[in-house]
């Protein structure tokens, strides 16, 4: 293993501490179920996601929290092979270490907690995402770099002859 492995790997922990620490702000300074505004189209907002993307599942009598946890230990066992295989393309693994970072988060979450800890609430007029953290945010920017690679890979290829 080279450096570049460890430096991605570290970039994984730095989202893991990000998302643990806003996490923990949030749990010692937010009330559950009560929104606070930030700003015009956002506002604090503490839950707890027993579910998984958008509280799918969420209604279960607690299968689901080791379900999701094994899922997101298996799913980053797999994303720290695939780092370890594909260090030369730097684009991948950022996100590899954004997706790692935020699965490990909500795992970390699972664990403790037996839910997924959401605090972020976006909305506009009476319009709500539901709640989010950091660890959901880095997969989310994780998986557009993966798409947005993929698609400069494409587009960027002249057709081949026939």
């Amino acid at each position: 293993m080279n450096s570049s492995f460890f430096r991605y790997l570290a970039i994984s922990v730095i989202v893991l501490l990000l998302d643990q620490l806003s996490k923990w702000l949030a749990l010692s300074n937010l009330q559950f179920g009560t929104s606070e505004r930030l700003l015009p189209f956002m506002n604090w907002l503490l839950l707890l996601n027993p579910g998984a993307a958008f509280s799918f599942l969420a209604q279960g009598s607690g299968w689901q929290r080791w379900f999701f946890t094994a899922l997101g230990l298996v799913a980053s066992a797999y994303i720290v092979r695939l780092l370890r295989r594909n260090q030369g393309n730097k684009i991948l693994c950022w996100a590899l270490s954004f997706i790692l970072g935020g699965a490990l988060g909500n795992v970390l979450d699972r664990i403790m907690y037996g839910a997924v800890v959401d605090f972020i609430d976006l909305h506009y007029g009476g319009w709500h995402w539901p709640a989010f953290n950091i660890a959901d945010s880095a997969i989310c920017i994780g998986a557009f770099l993966i798409i947005w690679s993929e698609l400069n890979k494409s587009f960027g290829k002249s057709p081949q002859s026939h």
